[in-house]
């Protein structure tokens, strides 16, 4: 396996994932990818913000101006964002919405540094679609009671006729798939067209590639942020029902 992280702008084409290092772990060779160090960068970058945010607002003014304007500012958008399709429980989840939010979002516009964005990687995604499966899956046998639960498996026809149960159980599982394919395959489409535009172009592809990748990392990364963030939220409120 080759090693890098930037996107190659080379002769040869290069959207593929490269070992950095390999070690062994009880006799199994185990590498060390372009993934795993984007996403510690991915990180690093959202924890040096929190660090510095903290230290921000600890010594808040009244009057917010400079970084504590930024601060607030994303704050509030955040929790204005979880409010609408959330409801009264709006305030249990500002958190963990939150945090998916800025990390998908670091992730997808992390392209802009020259890095291979995690989220172009199944492994990345996925395991935010297993998160929004449990959560979804925890509020529902929290906050509805076993018979609601069967009928609602049972749709549309009566309890007790499940014919449709088969099919309702495939589209539940199809829940955490759904979401983690759409947020890869949307952020991989870009990065595969930027590898293409720089690898066949070669010396021509300069300067005039930031627009594409500001389309690619930027709106495009900022909506399948805002689209996998909001369809979690759907799904949550729909499981707890009136709750």
């Amino acid at each position: 396996m080759e090693h890098g992280i930037l996107l190659s702008g080379a002769d040869n084409i290069d959207f593929m994932i490269h070992g950095v290092f390999k070690y062994s772990f009880f006799g199994h060779e185990v590498w060390i990818t372009t993934t795993h160090v984007c996403v510690l960068i991915v990180m690093l970058i959202i924890i040096g913000f929190a660090i510095a945010a903290n230290r921000c607002m600890a010594k808040a003014r009244e009057v917010p101006e400079g970084f504590q304007n930024v601060v607030e500012l994303i704050v509030e958008k955040l929790d204005a964002m979880v409010d609408t399709p959330m409801g009264k429980a709006a305030p249990k989840f500002y958190n963990y919405i939150g945090t998916i939010f800025i990390f998908i979002l670091v992730s997808n516009i992390s392209g802009l540094l020259g890095l291979r964005p995690p989220t172009a990687d199944y492994g990345v995604t996925l395991p935010l679609g297993v998160l929004t499966f449990i959560l979804i899956h925890y509020n529902q046998f929290k906050y509805q009671k076993p018979k609601e639960i069967w009928e609602g498996m049972c749709s549309p026809l009566p309890p007790w006729l499940p014919i449709w149960l088969p099919i309702n159980l495939i589209s539940e599982i199809a829940v955490p798939i759904s979401l983690s394919l759409r947020l890869f395959a949307n952020v991989l489409s870009g990065t595969v067209m930027m590898a293409l535009i720089y690898g066949l172009l070669g010396v021509i592809a300069t300067a005039w590639p930031a627009a594409l990748h500001v389309y690619f990392d930027l709106f495009s990364g900022a909506i399948q942020t805002y689209v996998f963030c909001m369809l979690t939220m759907t799904y949550i409120a729909n499981a707890r029902g009136d709750a």
